[in-house]
C-alpha cells in the first residue's frame, strides 16, 4: 500500500485480522512424530485422555471448593437481608461494607478457577452485579474505578487520561456513544434504574412481598482477586469513597488473600478497616487438594496412562518446592501425556481394554519389532521355553495373540494394585512416625521404585502392626474390607472373602470361653526388674537377651495367633499385587519414564537458554549465514553474540580496550575489508557505538559488571558453557 504527503511522516497500516494463522495441536503432534504411520490414532487417543483428565479435574476442584463457595453464598445472602431489617444493631452493621476475607493459600495459579466458579455461582443464585479486578490493571484509583464500573455496567467509562482516551478510541462507535462518567454516583443512578425496572411490575398487580423486594435489590459484589498485590493507598481511597455511598448502593467486597488474614491490618489503617464488616473464610490447603487429585486421578485404573516413579517425583517436587499449584501439577501430567503419545509409537495400545485388543491386531511388522525390542518383553521371552521363544521372535500372528493376553494381564495388575495399595496405606498410616509415609503418594512412590516388602521401613511397619491392640486391628481390617468391597476382580473377591473370615474369627474371640493360660509373668518381668536395678553395659546386654528369650518361649494367646495370621495374609497380598510396574511385561506401553524431559519443560533455566541463543544464534534466527560447523560464532552474527563469544576467552577481569579491538577485527572481517589495509582494525564511531550497546546488553543480562579495581575493566560473572 502506498501513500503521499506534503510533509515527511510515518504511516502505520494495520494488517487484516482475517489472515491469522491458527495453531493446530494435531499438526504439532504429527510434526516429527516417531512412528508416523499411526500418529493420527495416537493423537486421537491422546486428545481423549487429555479432555477426560481436564474435565475430571475441574469437577474435582468444584467439589473441593463446594463447601467454601456455599459459605460465601450464604454470607452474601445474609448481608443482603441485613439491610432490610429496621432494628438498631442491623442499621449500625449496615453502615459498614460487608467484606469476606477469603484465604486461598499461596497456590496463586489455582485462584483463577476458584474465583471463576465463585463469580458464576453469585450471578446464578444471588446477584447479577459482580465485578472481579486484579492489581495489575488497577495501578491508580481512576483505573480501579474504571474497571469496576465497566464490568458492572457493561459500558465504556470515560476518564481524564490520555492513555485511557487512546484505549477508548479503539472501541467501536456504538460503545463510544454509550460512554459514561467515571464516578460512583453514576453507578448509583444506573443501579437505581436497574432495580426500578425489575421492581415495577405490570399495572394492576399487587405489590411484591418484602422477601421479593430483597431479591429485587441484589448486592453489588466487587472481588479483589489478589489483595496483597494492590497498592495500599489505592485500596484505602477506594474503600473511603465506597463508604460514602453505602446507604445508596448495597456494596459488598470479597478479598482474595494468599498469605494471612493479617494482611488486611498491614494494608489498611484502623480508620479504613473500621468501615468494613469482615468475616474470615478459609479454604482447604493446597496439599489437601493435591492429595485428593492424586487419589482420584492418578491412583486409579480408570486412566490407562501412567507415570513412573521418577516422573511422579519430579512433579511432586516442583509442587512442594516451587508454587504449590495443583493446576500446574495437572499441566505437568498433561505434558507427560502428550510427550508419551508423541514419542512412543506403541502408545496406540494405551487405551481402554477393548480398544487396546483391537489395536493389537492392527499392528504392522514394524510395530511388532518395536515390541520385541522392549526390555520388559525381552525379560518375558527369556523365561519361556525354547520353542516358545522362537515363535515369539519369528511368528507375528503368535506374537499378536500373546500381546493381547499380556495387555489383559497389565489391566488386571492395575485393578488389583490400587486397592491393595490403599489397604497397606490404611494399616501403616495409623502407626507412629509413619514408617511408609503419611500420604498415600509417598507409599506409591516406594512401590514404584522397588519391591516394597524388601524395604526396611516395611519390615518395621509389620513389626509395629504385631503390637496393635485387638479393637484397633479389627477397625483397620474393616476399613480394608470396605476398600476391597467395590472391586470386581476374581483375586480381590477371593481376598475379601478371606478377610471377612478373619474378621469373623476375631469376633468369635469375644464369645469363646476363656482358657486358663500358664503363668509366665515371673520369667518375663524379672529381667525388667533387673534392668531397672543394674546399669552395667554387660549386665544390660545380658538382661536384654533374657527378655528376648522369654518372649520366644512365651505361649501365644489365641488373639496373638489370629493377629499373626491376619498380618501374614496382608503380607501375602502385598507380595502378590504390589510388585513394581517395571516387572510387568509391556509396561512401556502405558508408563511414561522420561523425567528429564518433564523437568526441562517445566523447570525453566533462563541462563541456559540465553547462553544457547548467544552461542548458537542460527537455531533462533534461522539465517544460513550464521550456520557454523565447529560451534564458533560467525562474524556476521549479531553484535551481542560476537561480544559474548569474545568475552568467553577472557579471564576474571576484561580490558575494555582489548575487547573493543577484538570486536572491531571480527566486524571488519564481516564487512569484507582487506586485512592488510591500515583501516582494517580501525575503530570508527559506528563500531564504537555498536560495541557499547552490546556490552550494555551483556551487563543487563548479568554476564558482566563494572568493577572498582580497574576503571577500564569489567568483571566477568559467569563461568562454564550451556
Amino acid at each position: 500500500m502506498s501513500t503521499s504527503s506534503v510533509s515527511k511522516g510515518c504511516f502505520v497500516f494495520k494488517p487484516s485480522a482475517k489472515k491469522k494463522k491458527t495453531f493446530s495441536l494435531e499438526e504439532s503432534f504429527t510434526d516429527g512424530c516417531e512412528g508416523a504411520e499411526n500418529s493420527e490414532v495416537r493423537f486421537k487417543l491422546c486428545q481423549e485422555l487429555w479432555d477426560k483428565i481436564k474435565t475430571d479435574t475441574e469437577v474435582l476442584q468444584d467439589e473441593l471448593n463446594r463447601k467454601i463457595l456455599d459459605s460465601l453464598l450464604d454470607f452474601t445472602r445474609k448481608c443482603s437481608s441485613t439491610r432490610q431489617h429496621s432494628d438498631w444493631a442491623s442499621q449500625m452493621r449496615a453502615s459498614e461494607i460487608p467484606t469476606a476475607a477469603l484465604v486461598l493459600g499461596v497456590n496463586v495459579p489455582d485462584h483463577d478457577m476458584t474465583f471463576q466458579s465463585l463469580s458464576e455461582l453469585l450471578q446464578q443464585s444471588v446477584t447479577p452485579h459482580v465485578a472481579s479486578v486484579q492489581a495489575k490493571e488497577c495501578g491508580a484509583l481512576k483505573h480501579l474505578m474504571k474497571r469496576v464500573l465497566e464490568r458492572l455496567m457493561g459500558t465504556v467509562v470515560a476518564v481524564d487520561d490520555e492513555e485511557e482516551a487512546e484505549e477508548a478510541a479503539e472501541q467501536t462507535s456504538a460503545q463510544l456513544h454509550k460512554s459514561v462518567h467515571c464516578s460512583l454516583s453514576t453507578l448509583c443512578d444506573w443501579y437505581n434504574t436497574k432495580t426500578r425496572k425489575s421492581s415495577t411490575g405490570t399495572p394492576g398487580k399487587k405489590r411484591s412481598s418484602p422477601a421479593k423486594d430483597e431479591q429485587q435489590q441484589p448486592p453489588v459484589v466487587v472481588i479483589f482477586k489478589d489483595l496483597e498485590a494492590f497498592n495500599p493507598r489505592v485500596l484505602q481511597d477506594f474503600i473511603l469513597i465506597c463508604s460514602r455511598y453505602i446507604e445508596r448502593l448495597p456494596l459488598m467486597f470479597i478479598f482474595g488473600i494468599a498469605t494471612s488474614p493479617s494482611t488486611i491490618q498491614h494494608m489498611l489503617p484502623h480508620s479504613v478497616s473500621s468501615l468494613l464488616c469482615i468475616e474470615l473464610f478459609q479454604s482447604l490447603s493446597c496439599t489437601q487438594h493435591l492429595a485428593t487429585v492424586i487419589d482420584k486421578l492418578i491412583l486409579t485404573p480408570r486412566f490407562s496412562f501412567k507415570l513412573n516413579g521418577k516422573v511422579m517425583q519430579v512433579l511432586i517436587s516442583m509442587f512442594l518446592y516451587h508454587d504449590f499449584s495443583v493446576r500446574n501439577f495437572i499441566k505437568g501430567v498433561q505434558l507427560a501425556l502428550l510427550e508419551h503419545f508423541h514419542s512412543q509409537p506403541l502408545s496406540v495400545l494405551c487405551c481402554n481394554k477393548k480398544e487396546a485388543l483391537l489395536n493389537v491386531m492392527q499392528l504392522n511388522h514394524r510395530d511388532l519389532e518395536r515390541i520385541r525390542q522392549l526390555m520388559s518383553f525381552k525379560r518375558y521371552v527369556e523365561k519361556q521355553e525354547q520353542q516358545e521363544q522362537v515363535n515369539l521372535l519369528k511368528d507375528d500372528s503368535h506374537l499378536k495373540e500373546v500381546c493381547q493376553r499380556l495387555i489383559k494381564d497389565l489391566r488386571e495388575y492395575h485393578k488389583n494394585y490400587y486397592p491393595i495399595l490403599r489397604c497397606l496405606h490404611t494399616l501403616t498410616s495409623s502407626l507412629p512416625r509413619y514408617p511408609l509415609g503419611k500420604q498415600i503418594r509417598e507409599l506409591h512412590l516406594i512401590c514404584l521404585e522397588k519391591s516394597v516388602w524388601e524395604n526396611e521401613d516395611y519390615q518395621s511397619a509389620m513389626k509395629l502392626l504385631k503390637m496393635l491392640a485387638k479393637d484397633e486391628l479389627i477397625t483397620l481390617l474393616q476399613r480394608c474390607a470396605e476398600i476391597l468391597q467395590p472391586v470386581k476382580t476374581k483375586k480381590m473377591n477371593k481376598a475379601l472373602v478371606q478377610l471377612e473370615e478373619l474378621l469373623a474369627k476375631f469376633q468369635q474371640l469375644d464369645t469363646a470361653p476363656v482358657e486358663t493360660a500358664p503363668i509366665v509373668e515371673e520369667s518375663f518381668t524379672s529381667p525388667v526388674k533387673d534392668l531397672q536395678k543394674k546399669t552395667d553395659l554387660f549386665q544390660l546386654q545380658k538382661t536384654l537377651l533374657e527378655m528376648n528369650e522369654s518372649r520366644r518361649s512365651k505361649k501365644l494367646s489365641p488373639f496373638e495367633v489370629l493377629r499373626n495370621e491376619a498380618l501374614e495374609f496382608i503380607d501375602d497380598l502385598v507380595k502378590s499385587h504390589l510388585s513394581p510396574p517395571e516387572s510387568q511385561t509391556l509396561n512401556e506401553v502405558c508408563y511414561y519414564s522420561s523425567s528429564a524431559t518433564v523437568r526441562r519443560h517445566l523447570n525453566a533455566t533462563p541462563r541456559t537458554s540465553i547462553q544457547a541463543a548467544l552461542s548458537s544464534p542460527y537455531y533462533y534466527i534461522q539465517n544460513d549465514n550464521l550456520k557454523t560447523e565447529d560451534g564458533s560464532v560467525s562474524n556476521t552474527a549479531p553484535d551481542i553474540c560476537i561480544a559474548y563469544k569474545l568475552h568467553l576467552e577472557c579471564g576474571r577481569l576484561i580490558n575494555l580496550y582489548d575487547w573493543l579491538e577484538a570486536y572491531a577485527t571480527v566486524v571488519s572481517a564481516a564487512e569484507g575489508n582487506d586485512p592488510d589495509s591500515d583501516n582494517f582494525r580501525k575503530v570508527d564511531e559506528v563500531k564504537h557505538a555498536r560495541f557499547i550497546q552490546a556490552v550494555s546488553e551483556l551487563e543487563f543480562l548479568g554476564f558482566i559488571k563494572s568493577t572498582k579495581q580497574k576503571t577500564d575493566h569489567v568483571a566477568r560473572l559467569t563461568w562454564g558453557g550451556c
